[in-house]
């Protein structure tokens, strides 16, 4: 009231707030994956320094105390350098396909980093000492191929990990690009159905047609205005319990719902409209194609780490050796949205046989707040 903004405008506005706010916690995971990535590099400089000691006590013969004092200045030194190196990776990515450019751009790095790495040694060094300290001329090769292979490792390892991070951008982006598809068809095949409902009423109930087409207004407005896959089981069921005053203008007494939810198992996290395509597989398969009432039962259960849901009904059964596409389309997009959100977490299964209901059962993580943020 009195924003300046047109209804239209305002579902875009939270579409766009709820994807800054999904993107958030991405950030946080990013930022503690390189910290994590920072402590381990950190620790990869050990078995250098220990190399670095064991060859100065055994190869030249200094005591390994001296050695290690020694070797601890050289390579704090190249570990630091390293951050310039990682930096350096950074602002230059592995191109595809390799140029020669970036291959002579490496050498001259690596080159750089040795020299550079050598004349910091003598440097802490000589402070260390209280002299000028010099490498000795014999020694200078060797340091400077020890220096190209220090920035060869800092520099493989970046690039590895720069690799992953984009193998699983890709893999992450792909999944959501898999579940906007399905949620695309989704919403079509609910479309369908809930007109379906209402258009049977029209010639019957023109009355209760008209309130049905308003009820089905605000489901729709809801399924177009929902970009999470995840919503809370409250919300789920706040939902689910619309599309279900929805079916009942037009069965009446023919169908009945129970609910049995804990007030533990609300705040968990569940794939949108997941309940939904079981309840309306149950109102469309069991319910619709008999005169007596059907009793429909929506339950769920925590057990550990693992949320239960099941839809059970007494309606008309179903012959589960048919083949998986004749029918009961909902049911396969929830399996495919449930294997790329969860993979091998998630389970959805029936139980059914003509004559003597069905129940469809979904296994899933019990995700709260925490988990999914």
């Amino acid at each position: 009231m009195g924003d300046g903004r047109s209804p239209d405008d305002r579902p875009s506005r939270r579409g766009d707030r709820a994807a800054m706010t999904a993107a958030a916690p991405a950030r946080a995971d990013t930022y503690r994956a390189r910290g994590w990535f920072s402590l381990q590099l950190a620790i990869g400089w050990l078995p250098v320094l220990a190399l670095y000691a064991a060859t100065m006590s055994v190869v030249h013969g200094v005591p390994l105390a001296r050695a290690l004092v020694v070797s601890t200045r050289a390579i704090v030194g190249a570990a630091l350098l390293g951050v310039v190196v990682l930096r350096f990776v950074g602002r230059t990515p592995w191109p595809r396909p390799v140029r020669p450019g970036f291959i002579l751009l490496q050498v001259c790095a690596a080159i750089g980093f040795s020299v550079a790495w050598v004349v910091l040694s003598n440097i802490v060094e000589s402070i260390a000492r209280g002299a000028i300290v010099l490498t000795a001329p014999p020694l200078v090769a060797p340091f400077l191929l020890l220096g190209v292979w220090l920035y060869v490792a800092v520099a493989g390892v970046s690039y590895a990990v720069q690799a992953t991070d984009r193998a699983a951008h890709a893999e992450a982006a792909a999944v959501r690009a898999q579940l906007a598809a399905l949620r695309g068809q989704l919403n079509p095949h609910f479309l369908f159905n809930a007109l379906h409902s209402v258009v049977h009423l029209i010639p019957v109930a023109p009355d209760l047609a008209a309130d049905s087409a308003e009820r089905l207004a605000a489901l729709l407005r809801t399924v177009l205005e929902e970009n999470r896959d995840r919503v809370t089981l409250q919300e789920e069921r706040a939902f689910v319990s619309r599309y279900v005053e929805l079916e009942q203008v037009r069965f009446g007494e023919r169908l009945v719902v129970q609910w049995d939810v804990p007030q533990e198992a609300s705040a968990l996290f569940v794939p949108a409209f997941a309940l939904q395509t079981l309840v309306e597989n149950a109102v469309r398969h069991g319910a619709a194609s008999r005169v007596d009432p059907t009793k429909i039962t929506v339950s769920a259960q925590r057990n550990g780490t693992t949320l239960t849901l099941t839809v059970a009904d007494d309606g008309a059964g179903a012959d589960l050796s048919a083949p998986p596409d004749s029918g009961r389309t909902g049911l396969r997009r929830l399996r495919e949205r449930l294997d790329a959100l969860y993979g091998s977490r998630a389970a959805l299964t029936c139980e059914s046989r003509p004559g003597a209901g069905f129940t469809a059962r979904v296994s899933l993580p019990a995700d709260d707040a925490d988990d999914v943020a």
